[in-house]
Parts: C-alpha cells; structure tokens; sequence
C-alpha cells in the first residue's frame, strides 16, 4: 500500500474516533441491524452464512429485504462457519460472514467485572469453524443473535441454556478464537462497536465475534459514520527504521548475489495480509528463484519461470530441498512455521541466512524491525533490488515443477498416478479444494495453471471442513469471476459435512467434486491402526447423493463412479464434463492403504515423535 493510502486510512481511523466522542443527529436515522448491513455491502460482502433461530430472526428480515445481501441458510451452524472461511479465503480482500443464534450474558454485573457471562447452541456448533479459521488467519464475522437486553439483565432461565445458571462457558470460549468481540448493549454505542469489530478482523485477519440483542436490531442511531469507509490498511511504517531495515537487506543482497545463491520462499500470509501484488512484483522484477511452502501454494503462479515448486523440509523432493537448504541468503515472505507446513520442523533455514517479511514485523537474521509491515516495505525494497535481476535470470533451476505420470501398467487407480493426472485437468483460474489427508499431500506435489487458487487447512485440520469451505468457495468463485471449483475430498471426511452439498444444488452452484474412496481414514491409518476397526466407515451409494440431497428430478447434476486408469481419463477428457455446467460428483474407488509419497513421510516422522508408552 502506498503512503498516501495508508495515511488516508489513518486519517479515517481518527475521523471515526472523532465521531465516536462526538453525538449527532444531524444525519438520517438507521436501524442498526440496517447500519450492520451497510458496512458489511461496504466491505463488498454479498453473501451470509448461516442457520435462522429465535433470536436472529428479526435481524434476517432485513436481510431478506435488502438484494445486496443474499442469505445462504445452511444446514447446520458447523458448515455455516466453515462456508463463510471459504468465501473468505477465496475472495481474499473480503471477510467471510456468519450468523446464529444465541447467547445470553450477564448484563447486570458486565460494569462491575471484565466478562460475560453467555450460552448458545448455534454458536457453539459454529465454534469449531471459526477457531479454525483463527489458526488459519482467515477474517469471518460471527453474528450471534441475542434475547432483548430486559432479558439479559433479569437473566431469565431462557431455552437453551445448560440449566445449571452456569452462563459463562461459551463467551468465554469465544474469546480465545476471536480477535475482537462486540457486545451491543445500548443504541448509542452500537455503531462504534459494529465498527471496531469489522475494522480488527479485517486488519489483523482473523475471526470477530457481534452480539445483536433482538430490541435493539430496529432500534434507530445516526448514520454519520458510515461517511467514512473502514480500512483494513496496516499503520504507515515508520520511514526512518524502515530504511533502516531497506539497507540491512540490501547490504545482504548484494554479499549473496556475488554467488547468484538467493532464493525466495512465499506462504501463506503473503495472502492472508494482502500482499499477493507485492510479492508477485518483487518475484518478477527480481528473478530470484521462487519455492512455497504447503500452505502457500499459488501464491505466486506456478508456471511461472522462475517457481522451482513446494519446500516443505524433508519431505521435500530432494532437488527443491538442496536448493532452498543451500541458498546463501532466504527471503521468507509470510512463513507459518507450523508441524505440516515444514515437513514436522525440518525445515533447514538458519535464522542467519534467511529475512523474515510479516504483516506487523519485519526480522533480519536475528534483529527484528517491529511495525515494519511487508505490504509497505516490499514495493520499496523491489525498486532497490531490480538491479540485481540480470544475474538473477541466469540462473537455472535445478529442476522445473511439473507432473509426470508414473511407468504403471496396471489399470488400477493408484495415489502415484491420480495427482499428476488431474494436474492435467486442471486450467487456469480453477479453485482447487483439499481436504486435509490425502487429497492436500498429493497435490501439493503437482503443479497448477496460472491464476489458480488452492485453497486447504493444513494447521487447524478439522475433518469434513473442505465440504463446507467449497460452497462458500464456490460462491466467490462465481463473484469474482474465476473458473470451476473442485473439491478433492475422502469418504471418511466428506460424511461429516455431506448436508452442504444440497446447499450447492439449492443455490445453482457447479463444483466438481471428487470423492476418493479408499474404505475409510486413510490418513489415520498412515498413523496408526492400519488394520483397526477404528479407521473403517459405513460405504455410501455415493452417486445418489445429489439426487437425495436436492437434485430430485437429476436435471440439476450428475454423477459418475470411476473405478480404471482409463474410465478417469475419458472422464476428465471430455469436454461436457469438464466444462461444469452442472454440479458433479465423481466417486474414484482406490485400493486401501495406498497414500501419497508427503503424507507417508509425514506420518512416518510424526509417528517417531508421538510414541505411545514410556
């Protein structure tokens, strides 16, 4: 962001403290339910997750009224959460929105002590969705509609309470998955808090919880602030520790650049924090070769020259692997040093050797630059470095990132053999889904077409998530313009969250969704219980599901199960299918106990760690 963009939404920020301190009617009333939505259309969200309930149905009433807004009713509160994640991944400047229902607080004693006291059954099915997307910095609001402030204060034994006057449990659980939270209790201060909230999940990129009471939804308040827009924008960078930090870098640029031995390494955050642009510039003005982590994969495009694929530790193909490990010096751009995310820890980058950009710090070698955020700092560290891109461009990569299909004679469809192929399937702009489990590890070792977008949750790993993230992926997929999404899912997970796909008939959403039937947890095997009864699951008639959950007349889908080599490639070969007009499902019967070449290794060290016993 520049300067002046970032000045302009300090600036903004002031106004809005300003307006806080400052009463006024001047302006047209607005309910607040209203003001809430106007915010969220300013923000450009167009749709809400979630499931109706007693206490949040006078606020969807206005949502009903309002076309710019459309409400996507979920099935169960949990899948709700996790559609609202996928919107919000996908659509990446743009936060995720759910809603349920409800909690109760102490109204009484909230000024004589710093909590809440709350319980809620639609919030707490939701929970797990939106702590997932906290260890994943994903920015979803969760709406919990709440009885009227009367029945707070008089703390009225309600439905849905545990009935042991025991309300604290799930605000308190909120709490730790929540960047902000905002308990509307008055009119007057509604709007300060809407805005608060909205502002801190959309900068620090994480979940936010809103309480709307139900005689407070109508209730009217100015609308002066919403004159002024909210932003996510980081605060300037200081520019004084900034150039320090620009000629610490380039002093160690040029050292390695004598040796051509500089590499540059993205992830994730690079998207979370809106730096995608940034990272993409200073990738193609330099020339420095470029490798991702798991979670960062298509961050930067993967046909792209100079992209040597994913180093993911040791279980790095062995090319990627010596290269990153024999860099001189590392640009590590938005890392999450997570267990998955670096191949069980061992990752082999010495703080030494490597630069860490983040969205609030910047660390080089063993210094750290707080407030130095990279979507500042690398437009301008670009501009010192162009100079560097002609040796740069020099040299080659050890090896390209592509997919070649095994030697196999066999006709059996095997986990060696799928990933590569439906790489080949793969085109441009296509939102990809990976289930947690076979489906990430295999195809983070496949390369994908420019302007693709993956999307997995390799940290939080809630089983059956993908499902739910696919309706709401597919939703910014369609909004933004982008190609077909796909979801990779296992049978084991996809029974968890399989309502949601009657969601995506309802709503005339296309994906594609490839269903890998291996008789069960297949991940889980890798890890322990091969042979144990735990890890089997009830087989579906997995291509009548569509027709069960909506599609009543077969004209809205279709479904397939492939059980060959040659059944899949004709399959994805042909064009019809191919071109996703109609939400498909395609059952791939695999052999049990075959997993890809990652997830074995990962497992295979994750098991010498975590040994049960003495």
């Amino acid at each position: 962001m520049s300067s002046a963009a970032a000045l302009e939404a300090e600036v903004n920020r002031l106004r809005l403290e300003l307006q806080t301190l400052r009463a006024t009617t001047a302006s047209e009333p607005i309910e607040i339910g209203n003001y809430l939505l106007q915010r969220l259309k300013q923000l450009d969200v167009k749709q809400l997750f979630g499931v109706p309930g007693d206490f949040n149905l006078g606020f969807l009433d206005l949502v009903e009224a309002d076309s710019a807004i459309s409400w996507v009713g979920n099935c169960n509160e949990l899948n709700s959460a996790y559609a609202a994640d996928g919107y919000a991944r996908v659509n990446e400047t743009r936060i995720g929105a759910v809603l349920t229902t409800f909690v109760l607080f102490d109204w009484t004693f909230r000024a004589l002590a710093d909590s809440e006291d709350s319980f809620g059954v639609g919030e707490l099915s939701a929970m797990n969705g939106i702590a997932g997307a906290f260890s994943e910095m994903v920015p979803v609001l969760h709406i919990v509609g709440v009885p009227s402030t009367a029945a707070q204060q008089a703390k009225t034994l309600l439905h849905h309470t545990l009935g042991n006057g025991r309300y604290d449990a799930y605000i308190n659980a909120a709490e730790n998955v929540t960047i902000a939270q905002g308990i509307i209790l008055d009119a007057e201060n509604a709007a300060a808090t809407i805005d608060r909230v909205l502002t801190e999940c959309m900068k620090k990129a994480r979940p936010a919880y809103l309480t709307l009471p139900t005689n407070l939804v109508y209730a009217k308040i100015p609308s002066d602030r919403l004159k002024i827009p909210l932003s996510h924008a980081q605060a300037p960078n200081d520019p004084e520790i900034e150039k320090a930090a620009l000629n610490e870098i380039v002093q160690l640029v040029d050292r390695a650049s004598a040796n051509d031995n500089i590499v540059i390494l993205v992830d994730v955050c690079a998207v979370r924090h809106d730096a995608r642009a940034e990272v993409n510039e200073l990738v193609k003005k330099t020339g420095f070769p470029v490798y991702a982590s798991p979670m960062g994969k298509t961050v930067v495009p993967e046909d792209f020259e100079g992209y040597g694929g994913i180093y993911v530790g040791s279980i790095s193909d062995p090319v990627v692997k010596a290269k990153v490990e024999s860099a001189e010096l590392i640009l590590s751009i938005g890392c999450v040093k997570s267990d998955f995310n670096t191949g069980n820890f061992t990752y082999s980058i010495p703080a030494g050797r490597t630069i860490e950009f983040h969205s609030d710090h910047t660390k080089i070698q063993h210094a750290v630059f707080p407030g130095i955020g990279m979507k500042a700092l690398l437009p301008r560290l670009t501009a010192l470095l162009e100079p560097y891109s002609a040796s740069a461009r020099k040299i080659t990569l050890p090896a390209p990132f592509v997919a070649t299909l095994p030697e196999d004679t066999t006709d059996t469809i095997t986990q060696a053999w799928l990933w590569p192929r439906v790489s080949q399937f793969f085109r441009p702009k296509d939102v990809v889904v990976a289930e947690t489990g076979t489906s990430n590890f295999g195809l983070i070792d496949v390369p994908f077409p420019a302007d693709s977008i993956f999307v997995s949750q390799l940290l939080w790993g809630s089983i059956g998530w993908a499902t739910g993230c696919t309706l709401g992926a597919a939703f910014a997929a369609r909004e933004r313009g982008l190609g077909r999404t796909i979801l990779f899912t296992g049978d084991g997970s996809i029974q968890l969250t399989v309502q949601e796909l009657s969601s995506m008939v309802r709503h005339g959403l296309t994906p594609i969704i490839f269903v890998l039937n291996n008789n069960g947890y297949e991940i889980e095997r890798c890890i322990r219980g091969a042979e144990a009864k735990y890890n089997d699951i009830m087989d579906w008639e997995w291509t009548s599901l569509l027709k069960t959950l909506g599609d009543r007349d077969g004209t809205k889908s279709v479904s397939y199960r492939v059980e060959t080599k040659a059944e899949l490639s004709r399959l994805l070969d042909d064009e019809v299918f191919a071109s996703a007009g109609k939400i498909q499902l395609v059952e791939i019967v695999m052999k049990m106990h075959d997993a890809p070449r990652a997830l074995q290794v990962q497992t295979e060290m994750g098991n010498k760690e975590n040994v049960y016993g003495y």
